[in-house]
């Protein structure tokens, strides 16, 4: 078997399109080369085309793979806050495109968290950490909230839409919304903080409403697991935004941002044909969750103007991979084009899934369970037991069930 396959025979044993190739390519799950004889094409590693089409085959049911792994699965957490339907995501049944037509962030919060509106966000006697505006004062400010912070339990709906609001409010302060006594909601603030006028405003509305929430992320996963063990809604919030900050997860905007500069210093045309000769994956393109583009990034594009230079290279990538751009792409254009501060798309986002991340916290406390994943044992064999019987008396406090010929074994929760 050869060890490179050009494209047309991935796309032939895997049954799908080329888009769906370079899909698979921009989130690393096959490898790519240059193609020795031809430079303009790539070849792909034919072990992991190899390795997909396995994974097909197998066919077994999604929650049955859950419920043995993590890695290379999702694990199945059930919940009444988002789905997806049709392309895009719902909000607790409301359409979340529909919703960033005219609603609010703390509307959109008050849907999100079950709660009777109206939801405020407000955090005036709550200080901020740190001299300077930006991610390092919002992960300051949360950490001294949470080494100080209440636990959840025997707390009411109440008093918890009350701090989750307040800790938005913090969130929202520390990437540099202002309140002077007009500016009523989120929007207004950020706006007004980063000298930005009404129809401004408005983009940021829309764009907080479409990022409030995305399911069982990595971020809201870590929330949860937080949010399982009783610990403050602040140390809560911490995780799920210290998880969110990776430039695979929320932070992939500064990635997009990255390559936007390049754009303005080199031109659309050298940096994709770098990044596509160089067979490097164009950060912000293709989404597996939306094979026919994301929505989101869709719902803001259409009412942004950027450079022209951005705007071409937008439309080379799309033309030349078939991959369209995400959520992350229209943030760092929204940013690029009215100038907002440098990590302005980051603060956005942050901004909003803190919403989400605090409804997914509220949601997982109702459940009454601490989420604790198994490990699979796959170290060294064990120590012969010893002829004193002390190990024997440690085992039988392990309680080590044997799970496999090879000597895996599983020990109790701690």
């Amino acid at each position: 078997m050869r060890n490179w396959i050009t494209l047309t025979d991935a796309a032939r044993q895997l049954g799908v399109q080329p888009q769906t190739v370079y899909a698979y390519v921009s989130r690393g799950s096959i490898a790519v080369m240059p193609d020795p004889l031809d430079p303009r094409k790539s070849l792909y590693r034919a072990e992991d085309v190899l390795g997909l089409c396995r994974k097909k085959q197998v066919g077994r049911k999604r929650e049955a793979l859950a419920a043995g792994t993590i890695f290379g699965a999702e694990p199945c957490i059930y919940s009444g806050i988002t789905t997806f339907s049709k392309g895009r995501a719902y909000y607790r049944g409301h359409d979340s495109i529909r919703l960033s037509e005219t609603a609010t962030l703390e509307e959109v919060a008050a849907i999100l968290w079950n709660a009777r509106p109206p939801i405020s966000f407000e955090s005036a006697s709550i200080p901020l950490q740190g001299d300077e505006r930006g991610r390092q004062c919002a992960f300051m400010s949360l950490a001294a909230l949470a080494a100080n912070g209440h636990s959840t339990h025997g707390r009411t709906d109440s008093a918890l839409h009350a701090e989750t609001g307040r800790l938005v409010a913090v969130v929202a302060q520390a990437f540099g919304a202002q309140c002077d006594g007009h500016a009523q909601w989120t929007h207004e603030r950020l706006a007004l903080g980063w000298r930005q006028d009404a129809a401004v405003a408005d983009l940021i509305r829309r764009a907080l409403v479409l990022i409030a929430d995305h399911e069982i992320t990595s971020s809201t996963f870590a929330a949860r697991i937080t949010a399982s063990t009783g610990a403050s809604l602040a140390g809560c919030l911490l995780t799920g935004l210290a998880t969110f900050s990776g430039p695979l997860h929320g932070d992939a905007s500064g990635r997009v941002r990255a390559v936007f500069d390049d754009v303005e210093r080199l031109g659309a045309e050298h940096v994709v044909s770098h990044h596509l000769q160089s067979a490097i994956p164009i950060p912000g393109f293709g989404h597996h969750l939306y094979p026919d583009g994301d929505p989101r990034a869709r719902a803001l594009l259409d009412r942004l103007d950027p450079p022209k230079e951005l705007a071409s290279f937008i439309d080379k990538v799309v033309t030349l991979t078939g991959l369209q751009p995400t959520i992350d792409v229209a943030l760092a254009t929204l940013a690029t084009q009215f100038q907002l501060p440098r990590d302005a798309a980051f603060g956005l986002f942050a901004t909003a899934r803190s919403v989400g991340l605090l409804a997914h916290c509220i949601e997982q406390l109702r459940v009454g369970k601490v989420i604790r994943p198994r490990g699979r044992y796959t170290g060294p064999a064990l120590e012969e037991s010893r002829t004193d019987g002390s190990a024997e008396n440690e085992d039988k406090t392990l309680d080590p069930v044997l799970l496999d010929k090879n000597r895996v074994f599983k020990t109790i929760a701690r």
